[in-house]
This record gives structure tokens, sequence and C-alpha cells, in this order.
């Protein structure tokens, strides 16, 4: 959003690749050592063949260090060369404390829902806060409105407008409502444990508790899993969320399935 690529996703290029690989052939001048430090190496892709070589085998005093946010994503060859450290997440309290002393004007509130949707990914935490302002809370509520009823005209101009909102808000959308779903999983299945809803939030889930049942929310997650999934991947928002709109509605209208004894 800082650089105006909303709907283009992240890529570390060719050209980047040769730089690097020009940059540590030079000898250093102040310290024995070289290291190269690789900022979310899962967006090498095929590109990262480039880098095999020097990765499998660096000069002498040469380290590489990868950070990188989901291990899963990185290419196998080169994951398999690497030696892996996990790095546990923070947890919520740690979270909420390092964002109300880096955004003191951000309300409590708003702050909490960040922290809980980060998951302890900081990185992910700062992210939301800096995101251009959209409510997903009252976005995403709304949505499920439109879809209980199933007003045809209504859902393709949700649709529409959501079309319009760049593709990394359209992702964190998305996260938020899975989000919803787990602590609504909790709320339906575990009551009497605390929420990690707002008000707004646990208003809706304890009248979605009657409404819902736990395989149509499976059939949600789902849904809404590969809608993200579509949408990362450069799929037309409009299309994608007029479809996911039209499933929701069928899931929602579907009745409960009755457990026989």
């Amino acid at each position: 959003q800082y650089i105006g690529a909303e709907n283009k996703q992240g890529n570390i290029t060719k050209e980047e690749c040769l730089a690097i690989v020009k940059k540590l052939s030079l000898k250093t001048f102040e310290s024995q050592s070289k290291i190269m430090l690789i900022w979310l190496p899962e967006y090498l892709g095929k590109e990262g063949n480039r880098l095999l070589k020097i990765i499998e085998e660096p000069p002498e005093n040469t380290f590489f260090i990868l950070v990188a946010q989901n291990a899963e994503q990185i290419l196998n060859t080169i994951l398999s060369r690497c030696q892996l450290i996990k790095v546990n997440a923070l947890s919520d309290a740690e979270v909420i404390a390092g964002l109300e002393q880096k955004y003191p004007d951000i309300a409590a509130e708003k702050i909490a829902s960040i922290a809980y949707r980060s998951a302890g990914n900081f990185n992910e935490a700062i992210k939301l806060a800096e995101a251009k302002e959209n409510d997903h809370v009252a976005l995403f509520l709304d949505w499920l409105r439109k879809a209980y009823v199933g007003n045809g005209v209504e859902l393709v101009a949700w649709s529409e407008a959501f079309a319009k909102l760049g593709r990394e808000n359209q992702k964190q959308f998305f996260q938020y409502a899975l989000h919803f779903l787990r602590e609504f999983l909790q709320l339906k299945l575990v009551p009497e444990k605390p929420s990690r809803l707002g008000a707004k939030e646990l208003k809706t889930g304890k009248n979605l508790v009657k409404v819902l049942s736990v395989e149509q929310v499976e059939q949600m997650v789902q849904l809404f899993t590969d809608a993200a999934y579509y949408i990362e991947r450069n799929g037309h928002p409009k299309i994608i969320m007029l479809d996911v709109s039209i499933q929701l509605a069928k899931i929602m209208k579907r009745p409960k399935q009755k457990v026989q004894a």
C-alpha cells in the first residue's frame, strides 16, 4: 500500500538475485565475514534457483540468513540447504503491549482485535494497524446478514464494493473472517471459555450459535480459505466475491444436519 502496489503480489526478481551473487563476489574491507540477509525468501519463486549454488557452497566466511514467515512456501531446493530455526509466536499480551507503545492513538478495543488476528506475528500486527482504514468487522457482519437474507441484488452491490478495496485489504478481510469463525466455534463448543471477540462481534456470534452448525462453519472456513487463495493469485475479485457470496448464502440457508443416535 505504501508504494501504491495494492493489487500486485510481492516478488524477488531475477535482477535482485543476480545482484546478490555479484555483491557477494566482492572483497570485504571492514571485516572477514559477509552476511546476506534475505527478507521473506518465500517470494523468490523460480528465480531462487539462481541462488542455489552459492547457498549450497557459499564462499569462505559467507553466511546467508533467510527470514521467513511461512517456511512451507519456500522452494524445497532452497529449504533443504538451510538450518531451520523457528521463532515462537508472541503472546496476545506482548503484541498488545507493543502496539500500545507504537500506536498510542489507536483505541484499545481495536488494538486487542488486531493482536488476536495477528496470531502472535508482530509484523502482521503492524501491517494491520497501518493498513488503510477499513472496518472489516462491520463489513463482514454486514456480508453475513446479506447472505443469510439471500438478496441477490444486495450481494452483487456488496461484491462490487469489495472489489474496490485493493488486494491486500481483501486478503486481510478473509484473515479476519477466519479469525471470527475460529472464535465462533469456541463460543459454540466451549461457551464458558472467555471469547476474544469484541462486543459487536460477540453479539452477532451469540445470535449465530442457534443458526449455524459445526458442519456449516467447516464449509464456510473452506470457502473463505479458497477465496483468499484465489485473490492472492490475482483472481478477479468481483467474480470471486459474487461466487463466494452465492455459496455462502446457500450454506447459511442449508438446514442443520441432524445427528442420528
